[in-house]
C-alpha cells in the first residue's frame, strides 16, 4: 500500500492536495527569500560607509608613511594622519558590525517568514495523510492476509453513519449476525472505501435482486 488511495476520485483528491501544499511550500519559500533580500538592502549604507571608510584610510596610511619620510620631523607629521586612520578603523569595524548584525537579522525574518505559514498548513496536512497511510497499510494486511471481511464489515457498523448503513440493508446488523455475505461484503468495501482501498474482484458478492445501493 503507498501513500495514495488505490481509488481513482479519493487518488485524485489526495494528489490536489499534495499539490496545493507543495505549492504553498515554494510560495512561502519564495516569500521568505525576497523578505530577506528586503532586509538585507538595509545594511547597504553601512556596507558604503564601510568601503568609503577603508579608502579614505588607506589614503591617510600612505599620506602617513609619505610623512614618515621627511628627516627629522616625520614621526611628528605622521602621527595626525596615523590618528585619522586609527579613527576611521573604528569607524569601519563599528560599521561591519551593523552590516553582520543587519544580515542575521534579514535572515532570521526571511526563515521565519517561511516556516511559519509552512508550519501551520504541515501541522493540518501532516497527520491526516499519516492517519490515512497507517489506517491503509493495516487495513491492506488484513485484505492480504484473510478473505474474511467480516472484520470490516464490524467496523462500518460501528463507524458509518446511519444513512449509509440503511442505503445496504434494512437491518445490517441483523443481516451480519445471520452471515449474509452480500450485506457483509457491501459493509466491507464501504469501510474499504474510507481507507482508499477497493475490494478485490475475486471477494466481491452480487448484490441480490431488490435490494438498495
Amino acid at each position: 500500500m503507498g501513500i495514495y488511495a488505490s481509488r481513482p476520485g479519493r487518488r485524485a483528491g489526495q494528489l490536489l492536495g499534495d499539490g496545493l501544499v507543495l505549492a504553498w511550500v515554494v510560495l512561502w519559500a519564495v516569500v521568505g527569500v525576497v523578505v530577506d533580500r528586503t532586509v538585507s538592502l538595509l545594511a547597504g549604507p553601512a556596507r558604503e560607509t564601510a568601503r568609503t571608510a577603508e579608502r579614505i584610510a588607506g589614503t591617510f596610511s600612505d599620506a602617513a608613511g609619505e610623512a614618515g619620510q621627511v628627516p627629522g620631523l616625520g614621526e611628528q607629521l605622521r602621527r595626525p594622519f596615523d590618528s585619522a586612520s586609527g579613527s576611521l578603523g573604528d569607524l569601519i569595524a563599528s560599521a561591519e558590525r551593523t552590516v553582520v548584525v543587519v544580515e542575521r537579522i534579514a535572515a532570521l525574518t526571511g526563515w521565519l517568514t517561511f516556516l511559519v505559514p509552512v508550519a501551520v498548513v504541515l501541522a493540518l496536512w501532516l497527520p491526516r495523510r499519516i492517519r490515512f497511510h497507517r489506517r491503509a497499510r493495516a487495513a491492506q494486511a488484513f485484505l492480504d492476509s484473510s478473505a474474511d471481511l467480516d472484520l470490516f464489515a464490524l467496523r462500518a457498523l460501528a463507524a458509518q453513519p446511519v444513512h449509509v448503513l440503511a442505503r445496504i440493508s434494512p437491518d445490517p446488523v441483523a443481516a451480519w449476525r445471520a452471515g449474509d455475505r452480500a450485506v457483509i461484503t457491501r459493509l466491507a468495501e464501504v469501510e474499504l472505501h474510507r481507507s482508499g482501498l477497493d475490494l478485490p474482484a475475486e471477494l466481491r458478492v452480487p448484490t441480490p435482486a431488490g435490494r438498495a445501493g
